[in-house]
């Protein structure tokens, strides 16, 4: 009982009280019988609620939000239906995949009523079906999928699901905003051959790489040997950075061959040793 009518039936009880011991008890009993068809009568719905009323068996209409009055005993409250999304957890254990892998899926579905008289009429029980319906399209979108796809694309999953789950409950007035799958568990052996298998892969891909890279280096040393041979003087010059950049540092030491020397231009290679004493 709402807190509207439980005033208006206190208030009526009293005045009865009141009537009775100081105008007649046939005033007070009166007023007391119009105590009681107010609180059989007097209803009130929540904004995010609806009434399903029925009348001698048929329906008479869905009542909401606010107050209302049914007639006591000819009319029937049968359904309060609840208009705010609601959320359901459900899960498949043990499920096999496209690839015979046993997995554990948790799921979760948010999903609320936009048919009030359907929930309530063409269903007993509305929030059991749809848990089941849920449990029911996991497990055969597990039968449809492969592993590496449930573990991989989520999102494509949980789409599938809603789509699925929605057609099964539009006829109850139910409508599936979201579908989320919250956990994929698969066998401990497996997840080691899977750990193994990625370390594998990455192995692979670094040794690829860095073929790749001395691919590369080889290529261009082939360059530079070409350009070197066809000009005496650019090798001239690298052999003289080389030796530069070798003895950058104080208290270096390079000990050259005689004949790297005297292939030299002699009057850089005189200025080169003014400018590094420690060349030898």
């Amino acid at each position: 009982m709402n807190p509207i009518t439980i005033f208006v039936v206190m208030a009526l009880i009293l005045l009865g009280v009141f009537v009775g011991e100081f105008f007649g008890i046939v005033e007070g009993v009166l007023l007391g019988v119009a105590a009681v068809l107010v609180a059989l009568s007097l209803k009130m719905a929540n904004t995010w609620q609806k009434f399903v009323v029925l009348r001698a068996g048929k329906l008479q209409g869905v009542k909401g939000p606010g107050l209302f009055l049914i007639f006591p005993i000819l009319d029937q409250v049968v359904a309060v239906i609840d208009e705010r999304i609601q959320t359901t957890a459900f899960n498949a254990e043990q499920a096999l995949t496209r690839d015979t892998v046993p997995v554990n899926v948790d799921a979760i579905i948010f999903w609320r009523v936009h048919d009030s008289r359907a929930a309530a009429l063409e269903i007993t029980d509305y929030r059991t079906a749809i848990e089941r319906v849920a449990q029911t399209s996991l497990r055969e979108m597990i039968g449809s999928s492969m592993l590496s796809d449930l573990l991989s694309d989520r999102r494509s999953a949980d789409e599938r699901l809603r789509t699925a789950i929605g057609a099964k409950t539009t006829a109850w007035g139910i409508a599936v905003i979201s579908v989320e799958i919250r956990d994929v568990a698969i066998p401990g052996a497996l997840q080691d051959a899977m750990s193994r298998q990625a370390q594998a892969e990455r192995e692979k891909q670094a040794r690829i790489i860095l073929g790749s890279a001395e691919v590369a280096v080889a290529g261009q040393f082939v360059e530079a040997a070409r350009a070197y041979a066809g000009q005496p003087g650019a090798m001239q010059l690298r052999a003289m950075n080389i030796i530069y950049e070798t003895t950058k540092e104080r208290g270096a030491t390079i000990l050259m061959p005689t004949a790297m020397v005297d292939s030299m231009n002699p009057a850089v290679a005189l200025a080169l040793a003014a400018e590094k004493p420690a060349i030898k």
